[in-house]
């Protein structure tokens, strides 16, 4: 058996842009200004933006000082980003690429990003290795964020299909969430300027809890788990964001040192 196929080309497109182009602009400020917080950032540090997409968030933190590169799957995503960058007059490095192997040796960057549920498009042994990535490249002492939906919050309120509407073109997601997989499959169909399109894809979605033992498993010595005004995630709260430290080499020092007890 096949785990689950994730096809990138047919999700992120220009139809993604052309559908949720517009809340997704009109949101980046402010969710850019959570990164910032979340993560304690400085101008200068070192920033990796896994699943970068069309570059709002990285362009953004680039603006405030971040040296940022941005790695993403979608050659067209890259494009619109190198061109906003641009357009801002900032420098951003980035890289078509997987995030299950990255090209950068251990310990370059002291924040990792995957922003807006870019983490859970592959099967489990996949995503784990995602996790793994992260830490490999990640300095001791750096952060992981990885921002995605709150299983808890969603659940009660799952609806069967959801619509989006623009300019009298729609996009129609008829969803389903599967419990012993814990993955939402989505059956998509586009209708624009009088084609339709469908396509069916799924995504991993996980319980704070869940999502805090992979990071554990994956290297990182501790994990904090929030809301977007950096609250503790409860059952409501609207989106998870899980930050995850990894340990600096005075911490693993100490832990080998601790006696059992």
């Amino acid at each position: 058996m096949t785990g689950p196929v994730f096809e990138f080309s047919e999700v992120f497109n220009e139809d993604y842009l052309y559908f949720y182009g517009p809340d997704l602009e009109g949101a980046s400020d402010a969710q850019a200004e959570t990164v910032w917080r979340l993560l304690d950032l400085q101008p200068g540090m070192d920033v990796l933006d896994l699943a970068c997409g069309h570059g709002r968030i990285a362009n953004r933190l680039a603006q405030r000082g971040a040296r940022v590169t941005g790695l993403d799957a979608t050659p067209l995503f890259l494009e619109h980003a190198r061109r906003d960058a641009a357009m801002r007059g900032i420098e951003v490095d980035y890289v078509s690429g997987d995030m299950r192997s990255l090209p950068w040796p251990e310990h370059r960057f002291e924040r990792v990003i995957s922003w807006f549920t870019s983490f859970g498009y592959f099967d489990d042994t996949d995503n784990q290795k995602v996790l793994s990535e992260a830490h490999r490249v990640l300095r001791p002492d750096g952060l992981l964020l990885v921002e995605n939906n709150n299983l808890a919050e969603l659940l009660p309120r799952w609806l069967p299909a959801v619509v989006v509407e623009r300019d009298g073109d729609f996009m129609i997601d008829r969803s389903t969430f599967e419990p012993a997989t814990g993955r939402a499959v989505t059956e998509r169909t586009c209708v624009r300027d009088g084609q339709v399109r469908r396509f069916t894809f799924s995504v991993r979605m996980f319980i704070g809890v869940e999502l805090k033992d992979w990071l554990l498993a994956a290297g990182f010595d501790s994990v904090d788990q929030l809301d977007h005004e950096g609250a503790a995630l409860t059952a409501g709260s609207g989106r998870m964001v899980s930050v995850a430290h990894k340990a600096s080499g005075a911490d693993k020092l100490r832990t080998k040192s601790r006696p059992i007890t």
